[in-house]
């Protein structure tokens, strides 16, 4: 091993000796260079006099498959600013035994592994990697800045099995994860604003699904703020209250014409896909599901049509689109659709807002997917201001 390669490593110690540990470790021996004025722990500034020295051992990044140890001999000098104090070592990570590429090291795995599996692969004790990791993020996340927030966007994902919810804000405009918390009621998420404090003066609009619990939390401590509804979530509650219970009645009234009556049970996610997702012989088999079936021909058109809401160039137009379908729904006659029809009126205002905020809960969709890897990798969240929210049991 090349001593003058090692010394490029540890500035201010060059290598004394090295030997190989019984359990197959590396340790080496560190000495002062002889040409290289110590620093004061405190003010920075050179100091000649050494009090004290003793040998502190510290690991260093490993060496292909071997732990690699330091033992260094760290000086106390006599500073006469300071007083007593340890000498700096800019490359040792302050009063944890590892080196700063060590410490790096940790930090890179612990944003792709769980810290268990660091733990276990660098043999570093749990919470050594837990608290690395924390001050990772202590140190990049940058926290909000609450008195820029326009534009939120509010969702919630599922914990786990049992119908156990947490709820999600984001800002619209930079989609920085502003607030997480565990439950859906207005009780769970008004911590929220109540964190937003005097800022909730200053939201326009706030984008989520058809969530009373938002919607009226909103409301109370935003008084300037539009809500908008995401069309994705309408058109689902549509294909689940309109479309399958219409296809479900026309299944039943087929009982004694067993393939007519296949071909609608089994039509589900035909009628629940957009025409432009569906492969050639899947658009053949929906023309002839709608060809012989007026009242899935009826709630199929309508969903189109009710998509156009959203894409309104003016709010104007969009109240105008809304008479429009309203009057097309309770003309159709099916009591499915004239119930949701009359439902979604008590929502149109969030509706018709998409026109002058283009706002949607898709990119929220998509982070929901990653806390919950998240979750599921760190048992836990952890969010600078809010401190640590455990998801977990």
């Amino acid at each position: 091993m090349d001593a003058n390669l090692l010394n490029l490593f540890w500035e201010g110690f060059k290598l004394d000796c090295f030997e190989v540990q019984p359990d197959h470790s590396l340790l080496i021996q560190l000495r002062p260079c002889p040409d290289y004025i110590p620093l004061c722990g405190g003010c920075s500034k050179p100091c000649y006099k050494v009090h004290d020295c003793r040998i502190r051992r510290v690991r260093e990044r490993d060496l292909f498959d071997r732990k690699v140890w330091l033992d260094v001999p760290v000086r106390r000098l006599r500073c006469r600013h300071c007083g007593l104090a340890l000498e700096r070592i800019d490359w040792l990570s302050g009063r944890l035994h590892l080196t700063n590429a060590m410490r790096c090291w940790v930090e890179t795995l612990s944003k792709i592994l769980p810290i268990r599996h660091v733990s276990q692969l660098l043999g570093l004790h749990w919470h050594t990697v837990k608290n690395i990791d924390k001050q990772r993020l202590n140190r990049d996340v940058v926290p909000p800045n609450r008195s820029k927030l326009r534009r939120l966007i509010m969702d919630e994902f599922a914990l786990h099995k049992g119908h156990r919810y947490a709820a999600v804000a984001i800002c619209a405009d930079t989609q920085q994860v502003l607030w997480i918390g565990e439950g859906r009621s207005r009780e769970a998420i008004r911590p929220f604003f109540l964190w937003l404090g005097y800022a909730c003066q200053n939201i326009e609009a706030v984008a989520m699904d058809m969530n009373t619990a938002f919607d009226l939390e909103v409301q109370k401590h935003c008084p300037k703020a539009r809500i908008v509804y995401d069309l994705f979530h309408v058109i689902a509650k549509y294909g689940r209250e309109v479309i399958d219970r219409v296809r479900v009645d026309q299944a039943n009234q087929l009982r004694h014409d067993k393939s007519a009556r296949r071909l609608v049970k089994r039509s589900r996610w035909l009628l629940l896909r957009n025409p432009e997702n569906l492969a050639a012989d899947q658009a053949n088999k929906l023309d002839e599901l709608l060809s012989a079936n007026a009242p899935l021909t009826t709630v199929y058109i309508l969903k189109a049509q009710l998509k156009e809401l959203w894409y309104a160039p003016d709010e104007n137009t969009a109240r105008a689109r809304w008479k429009c379908w309203l009057a097309m729904a309770e003309e159709s006659g099916i009591h499915a659709l004239q119930l949701f029809a009359r439902r979604l009126g008590n929502y149109l205002e969030g509706i018709v807002s998409s026109a002058s905020y283009r706002l949607s809960t898709s990119v929220l969709e998509g982070m929901n997917n990653k806390i919950k890897v998240v979750k599921r990798m760190a048992y836990g969240i952890w969010l600078p201001e809010q401190g640590l929210l455990l998801l977990e049991d």
